[in-house]
């Protein structure tokens, strides 16, 4: 119920009681008993009392009214919340017109960018086109001047459609970063529903919606940095590993040529799958074997001098991940971690528990320095380190969310271990993306 019709109510009942009390207590004097001056004082004194109810019934409202209308905006706000995470686009704007039509007394709800109709729900639905131009001049003017703009007649709407029955209408602009990006309307079927209550309301939605679209823009720009990041990781592949893997198969053609012609197979499968399109998710199993075709180039080189173990149970082998979340860390291991002379030891574990899937990148190797290790994962510290442990952790985090991301511990002279935390979605059964 309404908060206006709850008012026009409790007006209503008060009176209504105040009433029967007066009826009554006329009907309880015997006349004569009481003289009649008397008895029309005390008649007025009741209706003084009952409209002094019903005005201080009335006067409480204020907070209960902002209260309703807070509890309004905030579900909208909160219902819509998975859909602006998206974007703004016509299936998304769609979808939240429909939320603020139940949740509102407008009789119509549409959302524009600054060119076009991008939803529109309620009354008039069947000719309010979606994806039609804007029609109304104050759309326009709301648009140009990031100024709400307050509807009373139909000529001012602008709808071309003669038997429209809306007659009032609330323009409110969406922002991003203080910058008009559309604008939100509520619409009415009289100019009587145009008071402040109803302008304040939609002016507090509009500025929660821009906010969540302020933060999907956000988000899609810290994707966008990612995917950029990781191009320039993929194009970067150090030119060192690309050019001793060379070298050594064109030693091998002379001494092995059929390891050669295996190598040579193999590498350009490597390279394929590293300039492809690998921006999504791939299972587990799938990046391990590419870490393992990358580790193969590189015992073509060391030797028994390079030794990988893996220690992978077989629950979480079908679980998806970010790809190029192992290769690169067990390629800083052989660039950063072998020593001039020995081995090297590389060992990959994982383990899950519940939700949360840790997997951990070790090396017996050179480590890092306590000086050094709180800034590897600002991007561009040692040559390309940076950029590619930070991209793993800005992804990680990206996918998975809280809790989720990357950390390294690392004793100098010991070894260095790059643990990876991934907290699974609740809809994924069993640990795989539906």
């Amino acid at each position: 119920m309404s908060s206006r019709r709850t008012i026009v109510i409790d007006a209503v009942l008060v009176s209504a009681t105040t009433v029967i009390g007066i009826i009554s207590a006329g009907a309880m004097i015997v006349p004569g008993i009481v003289p009649k001056a008397v008895f029309a004082t005390a008649v007025i004194g009741l209706v003084i009392v009952a409209f002094g109810s019903v005005i201080a019934r009335m006067a409480t409202r204020p907070d209960h009214l902002k209260a309703l209308q807070s509890h309004q905006i905030l579900e909208i706000a909160d219902r819509s919340l998975a859909y602006l995470r998206r974007g703004l686009d016509q299936e998304t704007a769609g979808a939240v017109c429909r939320l603020a039509l139940e949740e509102s007394e407008a009789a119509a709800v549409a959302i524009t960018d600054t060119e076009s109709v991008l939803g529109f729900a309620g009354l008039g639905e069947d000719h309010h086109e979606v994806g039609g131009p804007i029609l109304t001049r104050a759309t326009r003017e709301a648009i140009e001047t990031n100024e709400h703009r307050v509807l009373a007649t139909r000529d001012e709407i602008g709808c071309p459609k003669a038997g429209c029955l809306l007659r009032a209408a609330i323009v409110v602009p969406l922002e991003i970063r203080d910058e008009p990006v559309g604008t939100l309307k509520f619409y009415y079927t009289t100019p009587r529903l145009l008071n402040e209550t109803q302008v304040t309301m939609v002016e507090g939605l509009a500025k929660l919606l821009s906010t969540q679209l302020e933060l999907s823009e956000l988000e899609r720009q810290t994707q966008l940095a990612c995917r950029m990041e990781l191009k320039a990781l993929q194009a970067q592949i150090n030119p060192h590993f690309l050019f001793n893997t060379i070298n050594t198969i064109a030693m091998l053609i002379r001494t092995d040529p059929m390891k050669a012609r295996e190598l040579l197979r193999e590498f350009a499968r490597f390279y394929r799958r590293m300039l492809e399109n690998n921006e999504g998710l791939v299972p587990l199993r799938e990046e391990l074997d590419y870490t393992r075709s990358y580790l193969m180039f590189e015992r073509a080189r060391f030797g028994e001098r390079l030794a990988m173990a893996e220690r992978i149970p077989d629950d979480i082998l079908d679980i998806v991940v970010p790809s190029f979340i192992l290769q690169p860390i067990v390629e800083n291991c052989v660039q950063h971690g072998i020593v001039s002379e020995g081995a090297l030891n590389i060992a990959i574990d994982g383990e899950r528990e519940g939700r949360v899937v840790t997997l951990v990148v070790s090396d017996d190797g050179v480590g890092i320095s306590a000086q050094d290790l709180p800034r590897v994962l600002t991007p561009g510290f040692g040559k390309g380190l940076g950029i590619a442990l930070k991209n793993i952790d800005d992804r990680l985090k990206g996918y998975f969310g809280a809790g989720s991301g990357l950390a390294i511990a690392s004793v100098e002279g010991e070894g260095t271990a790059v643990s990876l935390t991934l907290v699974l979605p609740e809809e994924w059964e069993g640990g795989v993306h539906a």
